[in-house]
């Protein structure tokens, strides 16, 4: 083996020690670092005053940022990068902070708890048996407006990439089950002028999902449907659409709700789940497989799939056919027809 060809440990412990970049960046989200550098760039010692940094730490933790691709620097003057100013200023509908504030506060000390999980196969943290409900009764509407926001600015190249990708042309009507902002539906009824559309999701979205659609010029062709997928039948529509939903459950659950949207939908009609789906060989797709491990982690039962895996189940529903297609980075879609 020549030295051009020797191993070096680089790779291991880059992820080894991946926290290190993920908590500075957490922390800086946290700190609403990047609303503050919103209103234009700092010096030092104002940056580091008003976000109440010590003098040991604050020129270290600004210079990893820069050094991270988060903030440029200029002389002594801190600023965001356009990714930055765009997605983590909390003033500005694209901010998907609100995501990373709880990835921050629950799932940051839950995955200390990893190998406890894996050989427990029991939750570590998160919320008994997926409880949406209570979750999002008990929530600050302010901070539940945040989190759901911060759900449609991660997911929306995939939702524009379903409104692309799949045959709306052949339909009139859709849902979108568990619909939170509504952000999926969205863009499917701004690709497709000749669709109307339904959110299904708990009564405690209703205001998120009705504002949204509002601000988009879209409630005379989206309404919102209140309703549990648990007690109540999905909304009847030409196309079901179901997005991060199924991983949230074990199998029996994942089976009941295949069969709900088989039961909403007419003859001819479509069920379309979209996920990070595992690749059928289980080899390439390490968010869906780290994924499945973060529902491990977080629910009782739940767990990501492959597309050979879906694809089953929805033939064991009595969708006639099937097919997987990849969407956007980690996730695809599995599409059934009745």
């Amino acid at each position: 083996m020549t030295n051009d060809s020797a191993p070096t440990p680089e790779h291991i412990l880059q992820i080894g020690l991946g926290f290190w970049a993920s908590k500075v960046l957490l922390s800086a989200v946290e700190m609403r670092l990047f609303t503050e550098l919103a209103h234009g760039p700092e010096n030092f010692e104002a940056l580091s005053g008003r976000l109440g940094l010590h003098p040991r730490s604050a020129r270290d933790f600004l210079d990893a940022l820069v050094a991270l691709g988060f903030l440029q620097r200029t002389d002594s003057a801190y600023s965001n990068t356009p990714a930055t100013d765009f997605f983590l200023d909390r003033r500005k509908p694209s901010y998907v902070g609100g995501f990373l504030e709880m990835a921050n506060h629950r799932l940051y000390s839950d995955w200390g708890k990893l190998t406890e999980g894996l050989r427990s196969g029991k939750a570590q943290g998160g919320l008994a048996d997926g409880d949406f409900a209570s979750l999002y009764a008990t929530m600050d509407p302010a901070r539940l407006r945040e989190i759901v926001s911060g759900f449609s600015g991660i997911g929306r190249p995939t939702a524009r990439a379903i409104s692309t990708k799949f045959p709306w042309a052949q339909y009139r009507t859709f849902v979108d089950v568990g619909t939170a902002q509504g952000d999926t539906a969205a863009q499917i009824a701004l690709a497709h002028a000749h669709l109307t559309g339904a959110g299904f999701d708990l009564p405690e979205v209703a205001p998120v999902f009705e504002d949204y659609a509002a601000s988009l010029g879209l409630s005379s062709r989206l309404k919102f449907v209140p309703g549990s997928f648990f007690d109540d039948s999905l909304p009847s529509a030409d196309v079901v659409v179901m997005g991060h939903i199924l991983h949230d459950w074990n199998l029996d659950v994942k089976r009941m709700l295949i069969r709900k949207a088989y039961e909403a939908i007419p003859a001819g009609g479509a069920f379309i789940v979209f996920e990070a789906i595992i690749d059928d060989d289980r080899s390439k797709n390490a968010f869906g497989l780290m994924m499945s491990l973060n529902m491990l982690i977080q629910t009782s039962g739940g767990f990501d799939f492959t597309g050979a895996d879906c694809q089953g189940w929805m033939k064991d529903a009595g969708f006639r056919e099937t097919r997987a297609e990849h969407l956007v980075g980690p996730d695809s879609m599995v599409i059934g027809i009745k």
